[in-house]
């Protein structure tokens, strides 16, 4: 029964003594290497560790130019945002300068009946009964509250009568001939003009002088 119990713990002893040999054996495993790996990366610096992951050429070649296209794409996105943004600012900006583009020329046409009113008014109101002197004086107060409004928005009238022609302004409806201006000029105007800002509501409608005609030189007599 001692001999058994001295076999077990001479077994057990030595099952520990393999095991702490084994133990002692990868400590000492483990130190050549560290040791050895050591020294190489001491005699060769510029060697590559064996635990780094050294990119290919061929992927690296392939992230960069990933990295170059997603950089173009970015640069071309930064850039159509930026456009987009300059557009919205120039529509808005358009949108509230002419906004009343259509209202205004919708107004054309009741502000010149009030001016055809007015300019066939008779000068002298004195004799005129009370209701119509009324009646008009009350035309031409909407026609100057009209003229205000379209001021206070920006919208100018034009009257162009003795300014040179501008085809960009002006729409010619007949010649007059006359040598009492230069050629070119607006003698006459029929229907007066519009702008709101710098846009063209509605052109004015103008008469043009153009050189008098020669008189017509009277045919002589071959028989006398």
């Amino acid at each position: 029964m001692q001999d058994s119990t001295w076999l077990n713990g001479r077994k057990m002893t030595a099952e520990t003594q393999d095991k702490n040999a084994e133990t002692a054996m990868d400590a000492e495993e483990q130190k050549t290497a560290s040791e050895t790996t050591d020294t190489a990366e001491a005699e060769h610096p510029d060697m590559p560790s064996p635990d780094d992951d050294a990119p290919d050429s061929a992927d690296t070649s392939e992230e960069a130019d990933d990295i170059h296209a997603l950089k173009d794409q970015l640069l071309r996105v930064m850039a159509d945002n930026e456009n987009l943004r300059k557009r919205t600012e120039r529509d808005m900006a358009a949108a509230k300068k002419y906004g009343a583009l259509g209202l205004a020329r919708d107004l054309l046409a009741s502000i010149d009946n009030l001016e055809t009113a007015i300019s066939h008014m008779p000068e002298n109101k004195e004799d005129m009964d009370e209701t119509l002197k009324n009646i008009l004086i009350g035309v031409e107060m909407s026609a100057r509250e009209f003229a205000t409004v379209l001021e206070r928005h920006q919208i100018t009238k034009l009257t162009p009568e003795g300014e040179k022609f501008d085809y960009n302004l002006h729409q010619a409806m007949f010649e007059v001939p006359t040598d009492e201006v230069a050629p070119g000029m607006v003698v006459q105007v029929v229907q007066s003009g519009y702008m709101l800002h710098d846009r063209l509501l509605r052109p004015a409608m103008v008469g043009v002088s153009k050189p008098a005609a020669q008189a017509a030189t009277p045919a002589t007599d071959k028989d006398s």
